[in-house]
């Protein structure tokens, strides 16, 4: 039986839900929510919950204190008069909700109607699971089986003449006792990496770091939700690669010049010696303000990108953020080449409030 106030925490989830999903646009833009996650939660602020409570009609139908009074009669306390106060007005009440990450997934999938993933790869990893096969007769009190160890002790009753149909008592003996016996199986897990790749040169500032930061963390809660086993690496690049941690994936000031290809030569060499195309779905996202360092480079990253990458992974994303000082160029190599290409999509994120877009450019075709 479903008690009441588990009818009203269900009610309760619907509503923050529905404000969640209404509201989904501006959370997704807003850096601070990034900085409530938990291990496994978000913590949500919330205006504007209406609670249900009880309110009073206007119509006077007598009782305590109810009548027009008399001229001067005090109204309050201590004789005091009713007036404006200092504080007397009610506020914005917000309420902070923690919602777990996979139901974020969930409306996240729901708003920008995203498609279930569906792994690629000639095979997929396993892991060991134990599976109930056969009947033992031995074991632990835990797996004996009811049913089994019965009908052992009706068959031994039956053929030593003991078993009486007028007073069927079937008591089994230890002899009689069976138990469930397992043994493992391989099966298939679906295992995927996300490697992000991101532009930290003088061009690229601080604003442009955080559109990064805010997409690449709804892309990866939304990816978590599809896989079971997720891993992400993190690369940062100026003229130069370097494998970095998520911290400071997010958080690293540097400046220089841009030489995209290191990023993608590093990458290239991290699947081939970590993730086999074969046993790993692989999603690649790089993040630029479109500026590269001459055009040799930008022919050597696409004859990368043709040759090596692309047919390695299951995608390949391209977010171009704009920038007072990235002359844009790159985004524009990449649609002549690869503007139909079915692993590739391109995004440019002209601000905070096309991050949404964004994402369904990179995850709501058919994956």
């Amino acid at each position: 039986m479903v008690r009441k106030i588990e009818k009203d925490e269900t009610r309760f989830r619907q509503i923050v839900r529905g404000k969640i999903r209404k509201e989904l646009r501006r959370y997704m833009t807003q850096g601070e929510l990034i900085g409530r996650k938990g291990r496994d939660v978000v913590s949500i602020p919330l205006p504007s919950i209406e609670l249900p409570r009880f309110k009073y009609g206007q119509q006077q139908t007598g009782g305590v204190g109810q009548g027009e009074g008399e001229l001067g009669t005090p109204l309050g306390r201590d004789g005091q008069p009713f007036g404006p106060q200092a504080g007397d007005q009610p506020g914005d009440h917000v309420l902070e909700v923690e919602v777990q990450l996979s139901e974020l997934a969930r409306i996240l999938g729901e708003a920008l109607e995203l498609p279930n993933i569906q792994p690629k790869g000639k095979r997929s990893l396993s892991t060991d699971k134990d599976r109930y096969t056969g009947i033992r007769r031995s074991g632990p009190e835990s797996l004996r089986h009811f049913k089994r160890t019965y009908k052992e002790a009706l068959k031994r009753q039956l053929s030593a003449g003991l078993y009486d149909p007028k007073n069927p008592i079937v008591m089994p003996i230890n002899e009689d006792r069976r138990f469930r016996s397992w043994k493992v199986q391989q099966m298939p897990e679906s295992n995927a990496v996300i490697i992000y790749m991101m532009d930290v040169s003088g061009s690229m500032g601080q604003e442009q770091k955080d559109i990064v930061r805010m997409e690449s963390f709804w892309i990866d809660t939304w990816l978590r939700s599809q896989y079971k086993s997720l891993e992400t690496r993190y690369i940062v690049h100026d003229v130069a690669a370097k494998e970095v941690d998520e911290h400071t994936f997010f958080h690293i000031r540097e400046s220089g010049g841009t030489k995209i290809s290191s990023a993608y030569d590093m990458s290239n060499r991290m699947i081939d010696q970590l993730f086999d195309p074969q046993d790993w779905n692989i999603y690649l996202f790089h993040f630029s303000d479109g500026d590269n360092w001459g055009g040799e480079d930008t022919r050597h990253c696409l004859s990368l990108l043709k040759d090596a990458l692309i047919p390695k992974v299951n995608l390949f994303c391209y977010g171009q953020v704009k920038s007072a000082y990235g002359s844009g160029q790159f985004i524009k190599d990449l649609k002549e080449h690869f503007s139909d290409h079915e692993k590739v999509r391109l995004s440019e994120i002209m601000g905070r409030d096309e991050i949404v877009d964004s994402i369904k450019a990179f995850l709501g075709k058919a994956l």
